[in-house]
Formats: structure tokens, sequence, C-alpha cells
């Protein structure tokens, strides 16, 4: 029990939640290595700071633990799919609660242009016409009661077409053989929609 600090803390109940589906510290889990300095709700809470205001990791408040130690412990999370494993975990439980299979059959693909600082490097970010933004592009597959599936960033200028082809090889690999149909805009035409049918065995619908 402890007083939130920030708006992104998470509560005691939220907390309950996701502790049993982070690992176990090296130390607890037998592979040795010292214990950990911090609590892991803090550095979990320091990561939620980060991503829901969009700050830089040198800007994150004195009042968490030092910012390189924060990054590490996310950049390792990440190394080993912990984030994926955990979005899964918490989106499969969701379903089961709206009485819903906990793996999705179906789904619905879109992108969002967003605009990138100057310091983004040119490698990631790209110039996308249609929608004047120059930046990167977040292609979001989610399920039909709206909940987060899986994610792919580009550069702005990537085409939707092109970038699907990764994202739903993503889609295949995080939710298997269950999903059959993807529900797309008309960005999406073209020969993808044999691709996903012939390669993924994925009906793209276009709506």
């Amino acid at each position: 029990m402890r007083t939130a600090r920030y708006p992104t803390d998470v509560t005691d109940a939220q907390w309950a939640e996701l502790d049993p589906l982070l690992a176990d510290p090296a130390c607890l889990a037998g592979r040795g290595g010292r214990w950990e300095k911090y609590c892991r709700r803090v550095i979990v809470d320091a990561i939620l700071y980060v991503v829901d205001n969009g700050i830089k990791w040198r800007a994150l408040p004195a009042d968490f633990p030092p910012w390189p130690t924060v990054y590490k412990r996310f950049a390792a999370c990440e190394k080993v799919g912990a984030s994926q494993r955990l979005l899964d975990a918490l989106r499969d439980r969701v379903r089961l609660v709206e009485g819903r299979v906990g793996a999705p059959s179906a789904a619905v693909v879109d992108s969002q242009s967003m605009r990138a600082a100057a310091t983004v490097g040119r490698a990631t970010r790209g110039w996308d016409g249609g929608k004047k933004v120059a930046g990167r592009k977040r292609h979001i597959v989610v399920d039909t009661l709206g909940l987060l599936v899986a994610v792919l960033v580009t550069p702005a200028s990537t085409q939707d077409r092109v970038a699907a082809r990764s994202l739903l090889r993503r889609l295949r690999d995080i939710a298997g053989g269950r999903v059959s149909l993807v529900w797309a805009d008309g960005a999406y035409t073209g020969p993808l929609i044999d691709w996903a049918r012939k390669t993924l065995r994925l009906v793209v619908e276009i709506v």
C-alpha cells in the first residue's frame, strides 16, 4: 500500500494483477545476482510515466529511480518479449470477462501518422504525403473489442499495404491460427489481399 504520486502510477488493484505476470528477479529465480536496489513497482511506474507523457528518458522526474536504471530494466524486458506477453495475458483476461474466447478470431487493422521531433533519426522517419505529416507511422491491430493485439512502427512514408505484411505476420505469431478475418480500409487494397490469403490463410476484407 502506498500513495500514488502521478496519474500514471498503478493502483494497488492493478499491481495485484501485474505483479504475478512479471518475471522474478534473477536472485529469486536461482540464477544468482544481487538483490534489486529498486522496487519493481516503482520501475513500472517510471516506465508508464515516460510512455504516457512522451518524454525523453533523461527527463524522468528525480523522485523516480535514475533514468539509466529504468531504461536498462525496460530494455531487458523488451529484449525477451515481456511486454508482449504481459499485453497478451491482460487482453485475454478482459476478453474472458466479457464472455469471449481468450484468443480473438477477427481483428481490425489501421495506421496513423505522427509528427516526430527533429532529433528522431532520418532512417526511422519520413513524409506522409496524404496526411501531410513528417514523422513516423504506427500500424495497429486490435480485436473486435478494441483491445491491442500487435503494433508496428515505421517511417511515415511507408505505405499501409507494404507495412501490413510484417504486421499481419506479427499478428499470426501472436494470435496463432485462430485469427481468420481482418477488416481494413481502402489503403490495404491490392496484392496484399491475395498474399494474406495464400501465405497466412487470412481473409482481409475491405470495409
